[in-house]
């Protein structure tokens, strides 16, 4: 066979012919036929990085305010080749309803990190389990038991019980410095842990104290660990040497609180199987004592079984535990920094609280409805701070096309709500602290449905927030209680921090100190 050398020296004039004419020829191929670079080109747009680490190097601890900037120079949709890891960063509103609306069966999946994955027993919970039969099963059970009507209702007492204990608290505080991010963690701990497991630990106040101190212990370092950013997530094959010990690291952690969760679990199937031996009755007064973890049990040992083992068990256990609180707790510090930032909004909650409540009386869960001006506090304040300002990554199960460019299957995708919020496209005076948005003409839809894509605190579509039912209601009984109690300002010579510390939940970076002093003159409204 001759070579191309041979070739070029022979017949010169047909080698130049065909270098002539093949431009002409692709171009009229392309014309009839496409491009065939299209889908390539249609990818969005984004930095560049080194080969095998792409853009790694690059990323910074404050992602939020990072993808923000990015933003602002490729647009609202751009892309990251972080490792192997294709990442696409989304920061429209008409975009995110195509992923969360629109194309919502596509992108409802996780890509769980390998911190993730310890802590939720290999994706075993709700918030980073993979959509599928056992996520459906798990939060299904988990709206239907927990979340019921009947059940909010019926732990109504608990909740008094654990807010006025916390205004106590402050009581005797008065005058002092408070962590008050601190105290409403301690709180809702408590609270949540009566709710899922307090039938099964009785009236031994010893065990009950046990939980809440463990999870007291280990939330923080656990929220932080869930949101490290690990090179192992990128770099795959790096994750067996687990450089940055992160995987060590939740392990330990998930042992703590697994170490405190197994005897009251053990605990809980002792009852399940001595009401199920003597054959109790199914009465309202049986359903009544039962506790979410109970209930688990019973699921368990019927057809859900199949599905709900003990991993999912406790993960489900954690997941409530800690999601419920630490947001809850987070949301709290940052209402109450930005209330003592606008003393005159802090002056008309208060206001709102004592026509509502009035002076003699404390706030109770009726109130909550007609709290509308403290309401509106919240969302605004949800809006500048969300608690989870990329939300949970998402991860795309096929190839789709969104806002015009072409996501291939398995990209992770971040919905960037800190963005979304703050765009003075979006938004009349993006940065100022203005509750009347959530109160005028148009702001229906401005709640946590997800329905409104401008604002998305909790998500939207199938992966939205399962607990928000109980979240807002417990964000606005404990506010209320807090602003109606007391009067609070910072200590002598303290000022506000408003910097935030990127996690899987943003906080406060530093945390905030207040000093409450009683405005009730009844003293017994404190007891």
């Amino acid at each position: 066979m001759a070579s191309v050398a041979q070739i070029i020296g022979t017949d010169v004039e047909t080698f130049a012919l065909i270098l002539l004419t093949a431009p002409l020829l692709f171009a009229l191929w392309r014309l009839f036929n496409g491009n065939p670079f299209k889908s390539i080109n249609r990818l969005p747009p984004g930095p560049f990085g080194f080969p095998v680490v792409g853009y790694l190097p690059f990323l910074r601890s404050d992602l939020h305010h990072q993808f923000t900037d990015l933003a602002r120079k490729y647009g609202p949709v751009f892309k990251l080749q972080v490792g192997s890891q294709l990442c696409m960063v989304v920061s429209s509103p008409s975009v995110v309803k195509e992923i969360l609306r629109d194309q919502d069966a596509i992108f409802a999946n996780r890509h769980p990190t390998a911190a993730a994955l310890i802590a939720t027993y290999g994706g075993r919970d709700i918030s980073f389990a993979p959509l599928g039969n056992h996520w459906r099963e798990a939060r299904k059970i988990f709206v239907r038991e927990m979340l019921s009507s009947k059940n909010i209702r019926a732990c109504h007492g608990h909740r008094r019980e654990e807010v006025r204990k916390a205004i106590r608290t402050l009581k005797s505080k008065s005058g002092q410095a408070v962590n008050i991010g601190e105290l409403v963690s301690l709180t809702e701990i408590k609270l949540v842990t009566r709710m899922i497991m307090g039938s099964t630990l009785g009236c031994d106040e010893e065990k009950h104290e046990k939980v809440v101190e463990v999870f007291r212990e280990v939330m923080g370092r656990f929220v932080a660990a869930l949101g490290e950013p690990n090179i192992s997530d990128f770099l795959p094959w790096l994750e067996r040497f687990d450089l940055q010990r992160i995987q060590a690291k939740m392990g330990g952690l998930v042992k703590a609180i697994r170490d405190i969760l197994e005897p009251i679990i053990e605990e809980g199937e002792r009852i399940v199987s001595e009401k199920s031996r003597i054959g109790s009755r199914k009465d309202e007064d049986d359903d009544d004592e039962k506790d979410f973890l109970q209930i688990l049990l019973e699921l368990k040992a019927g057809e859900a079984g199949k599905s709900l083992d003990l991993g999912a068990i406790k993960a489900l256990l954690q997941d409530i535990v800690i999601g419920g609180t630490d947001t809850t707790a987070t949301t709290v510090e940052w209402v109450m920094a930005v209330l003592l930032e606008n003393p005159e909004v802090m002056k008309q909650v208060q206001n709102e609280v004592d026509h509502i409540v009035g002076l003699n009386s404390t706030v109770e869960e009726v109130h909550l409805l007609k709290l509308t001006y403290l309401d509106a506090v919240v969302k605004e304040t949800l809006r500048l701070y969300p608690p989870l300002p990329l939300l949970v990554p998402r991860c795309s199960t096929a190839t789709s096309q969104v806002g015009g460019y072409t996501i291939p299957k398995g990209t992770k995708v971040f919905l960037n709500t800190y963005a979304l919020h703050r765009d003075p496209q979006l938004w009349d005076n993006p940065l100022q602290f203005k509750p009347e948005r959530f109160l005028g003409p148009g702001s229906g839809l401005l709640d946590y449905t997800g329905n409104d894509y401008r604002f998305l605190p909790f998500g939207s579509g199938r992966r939205i927030c399962a607990g928000i039912p109980l979240a807002e209601k417990m964000l606005l009984y404990i506010l209320a209680s807090l602003l109606h109690s007391f009067n609070w300002r910072l200590p002598e010579g303290e000022k506000l921090d408003f910097s935030d510390e990127f996690g899987i939940v943003t906080k406060k970076k530093t945390p905030l100190i207040v000093v409450p002093t009683p405005r009730l003159s009844n003293s017994q409204l404190y007891h």
